[in-house]
């Protein structure tokens, strides 16, 4: 099944979906191993730093490799992409869907180039996802900004776009003091927009507040900074008790850490589903 489908099926089901950013074989292994475990779907995503890191073709084998080898139900997906030169290249790369974060942009910049990036995903049907509204990115002030759910309508009205990430109290990283989502501006937009809602920046969120976003409309929630945090600091834990050189021998308890994070983030969503 096409993501965009999957997402469709998902919006009318009020159930949501795990997406989760990996960095390496470790930490791809460590969500796959989770998934595999939960029996649930997962997106595999991307950034365009990890892109930069791995290498496209690299990393795009590697998760259709563990994917098919495993026999789960995945896809994926570029993460937080800047430009529609990177869309494109990750489309022609076998991507089944992309991003295009235009949401520091003016609003009629960001409607010009999301339009750009869902002409250039139609004629293979890939996914496209877009944001609107200030999501603090790691390093920015994380002030409280909503996103207006009538410009939500209009901005997905004027694009097409499959997904929208949407700011209600949400912020990437680690969060200063306790996040509360703005759950009356989800279901809001989820009321008034066709589009599959996104909530990025879900490490740090209390669950109770998780479930109730998918309640009332979060389909596709984004899991990035717990899965590098866990790894890193199990890894270190090892390495302070050690005099192993073997990485061979050394990863696995750090895999072995962020597949137990994940078994608790994938039966969090799937409790709600």
């Amino acid at each position: 099944m096409k993501l965009k489908h999957k997402l469709i099926q998902l919006k009318k089901e009020g159930r949501a979906i795990l997406a989760t950013n990996f960095y390496n074989y470790e930490t791809l292994r460590g969500i796959i191993t989770a998934v595999k475990r939960q029996n649930v779907p997962i997106i595999l995503q991307l950034s365009e730093s990890s892109i930069h890191y791995m290498g496209l073709t690299t990393a795009v084998a590697m998760a259709r490799a563990m994917i098919r080898a495993e026999g789960i139900e995945g896809w994926l997906h570029l993460d937080h992409g800047k430009n529609p030169d990177l869309a494109k290249a990750c489309i022609e790369a076998g991507f089944d869907s992309v991003m295009i974060d235009g949401s520091q942009l003016p609003f009629d910049e960001n409607v010009r180039m999301t339009r750009e990036v869902v002409a250039l995903a139609a004629e293979k049907e890939i996914c496209v996802e877009a944001e609107l509204g200030y999501v603090a990115k790691l390093g920015q002030d994380q002030k409280i900004e909503y996103t207006r759910p009538e410009d939500a309508q209009r901005f997905v009205g004027l694009t097409g776009v499959d997904a929208l990430a949407i700011a209600v109290g949400n912020a990437h990283g680690f969060y200063r003091q306790e996040p509360h989502l703005a759950i009356e501006v989800i279901r809001e937009i989820n009321r008034i927009t066709p589009a599959a809602l996104v909530l990025h920046g879900s490490s740090g969120i209390p669950h109770d507040q998780i479930k109730e976003a998918i309640k009332n409309g979060i389909v596709k929630i984004n899991l990035a900074t717990e899965i590098k945090d866990t790894f890193m600091k199990s890894l270190k834990n090892i390495l302070s008790n050690t005099d192993e050189i073997d990485l061979r021998l050394i990863f696995p308890e750090a895999i072995s850490a962020v597949s137990e994070l994940l078994d608790r983030k994938l039966q969090l969503v799937a409790q709600v589903s």
